[in-house]
This record gives C-alpha cells, sequence and structure tokens, in this order.
C-alpha cells in the first residue's frame, strides 16, 4: 500500500481561465517541498478544456489527481468533497486562479510539525492583475488573530494549511448556508477547538481582476459575514471587548506606539500609516 502524502491540496475549480489555471498548478509542481497530492476538483464538468488541461498535467505528474462532479454542486460541497478525498496530513487550501510562492508548503509544513497547538496556518497575501498591485497583511498571534476575526476574516484562506485531524475529530466542514463566506465560518467553528498563526510575509499572488469571484460576490459576502460577525461576538464577548477599544467610528482597528503616538489604523478597509499616509487597500476571499 503506498505511503500516505504529508500534504494534500485542494482546488476546486470552475470554468477558470486557462492561462490562470496553468499558472495556478505550475505553482504548486515547482514548491521545494514535494511530499504532496494536488486534488483538482472541476465543478464546471462540461468545460472539456479545463478538463484536458489538467489532465495533461496528471499523466507528466503523478501528485495531480483528477476528479469531475457529475453536475455543478457549488464552492462548498466542493470544499467539502475535496477534503473527504484528501489523504494528507495537512490540507494546503488553494483557490483556482491564485499563485503561490515556492516556499509556501515548505513553510507552513515546518511550522505545523513543530507547533502541536496550531490548528491552523496562513499567511499575507500580494494582490495583483488589471493594473491593481497591493499587499494585504494580517495579525500574527493567536491571539491578534481571534479578536480580528470578530470583526472580519483574518485568514487568508487560498494560503493557509489546515491540520486535517482537527476538522475530522471534531466534525467541522464548511457550511453551504454561509457561502460565500465559507471560509470565514470555517475559521469562527475552528476558534472553538484549536488555534491559528499567520506568517509574516507573502505566501500567494492573490489574483484581482473584474470577473474573479470575490468581485462578483461582494454584496452576498458582506451579508453572510455580519451573520457570522453576530454570532461571533455573542459566543466570545470577550475578544469583542477588546475588538470595540480599537475601533472609531469609520475605524476597523487603531494601534498607538506608547499608548497614544498615531502609527497605523484600518479605515474603511485601508491600512493609514500615521492616521494620514494610506498605505494599501485590502479585500476578502
Amino acid at each position: 500500500m503506498p505511503k500516505a502524502p504529508k500534504v494534500s491540496v485542494l482546488t476546486p475549480i470552475y470554468n477558470t481561465n486557462p492561462t490562470h489555471l496553468r499558472e495556478m498548478i505550475e505553482s504548486i509542481l515547482n514548491q521545494t517541498f514535494t511530499d504532496f497530492e494536488f486534488l483538482i476538483l472541476n465543478d464546471s464538468p462540461d468545460n472539456k478544456e479545463i478538463e484536458k488541461i489538467v489532465k495533461d498535467y496528471a499523466k507528466k505528474d503523478k501528485r495531480v489527481k483528477y476528479i469531475k462532479n457529475t453536475k455543478n454542486m457549488g464552492i462548498t460541497p466542493s470544499r467539502n468533497r475535496l477534503v473527504k478525498m484528501a489523504a494528507g496530513e495537512y490540507l494546503a487550501i488553494f483557490d483556482h486562479d491564485d499563485v503561490s510562492v515556492p516556499e509556501r508548503l515548505e513553510k507552513e509544513v515546518a511550522y505545523l510539525d513543530s507547533h502541536p497547538h496550531i490548528g491552523v496556518v496562513s499567511g499575507w497575501a500580494h494582490y495583483f492583475g488589471d493594473n491593481y498591485d497591493d499587499l494585504c497583511k494580517t495579525p500574527e498571534m493567536d491571539s491578534q488573530i481571534r479578536v480580528h476575526l470578530t470583526e472580519n476574516c483574518f485568514v487568508i484562506h487560498s494560503a493557509s494549511m489546515i491540520r486535517k485531524s482537527v476538522l475530522v475529530d471534531n466534525n467541522i466542514e464548511y457550511e453551504e448556508f454561509y457561502t460565500p463566506a465559507e471560509d470565514y465560518r470555517l475559521w469562527t467553528r475552528l476558534m472553538e477547538v484549536t488555534h491559528f498563526y499567520n506568517f509574516q510575509e507573502i505566501l500567494i499572488h492573490y489574483r484581482w481582476f473584474e470577473n474573479n469571484t470575490s468581485k462578483r460576490m461582494n454584496d452576498a459576502r458582506e451579508e453572510a459575514a455580519a451573520n457570522i460577525r453576530m454570532e461571533i461576538s455573542s459566543k466570545y464577548p470577550e475578544y469583542r471587548r477588546v475588538a470595540s477599544k480599537m475601533m472609531v467610528p469609520g475605524t476597523q482597528f487603531r494601534l498607538r506606539l506608547f499608548g497614544f503616538i498615531p502609527l497605523v489604523k484600518i479605515k474603511n478597509n485601508w491600512i493609514v500609516l500615521f492616521e494620514c499616509i494610506p498605505i494599501c487597500k485590502m479585500f476578502w476571499k
């Protein structure tokens, strides 16, 4: 019986741009860490072009495994199907049009191996495309992440790696009711059973263009996220109280040096330095 891979990379695809699909696949196959299986699930079963692309890669590299839904299921059922199929100890989540930095899997595996109490790791994202160039930073330590999760999804899903046993042992999966904020809901469920860590460096290049899912489904995501915020604020009032002390009208986060010198704030999704210099705008998948 073949040895199970250390990592399962999980990628649902849906009518993906062929060029973007190839770039995404190659960014995983060129990882410095090699002990993985790459499960690619096609949720647009009538799209023969992207099917051929993935099958061609699978012929060249046995780590690539192509799966096809018999009919369109939607993103959340597709994610859950991939989790159930995964043989790896760790699950690397990766969306169909992003690009991973070469050392991403190696760094995430090493951290999970050396920190058994951590169940989820992620990092920063570089946004690119449509003449867009920006950086999304997230808080590093578990306590910071928990406080910020009462406000928004401060764990970048497409850059994340999850200890599969944490999901299985606690019967936690993606919930379709919260689509397209199913990732945010997953993190708030996992707050009950594990801890988080965000690398303070770029792990993925997040493709931002006119027709990507994040832009098309923004209103639905905001509605789902609002429901999640209400639930998590009720469940974790202590985190919400800490978060509230950081907030002023229109501001999501504020950091003062020595408690009084304005340093950084997040206002209307903009990271602002010294109260007046906009650095970058944040977007959430």
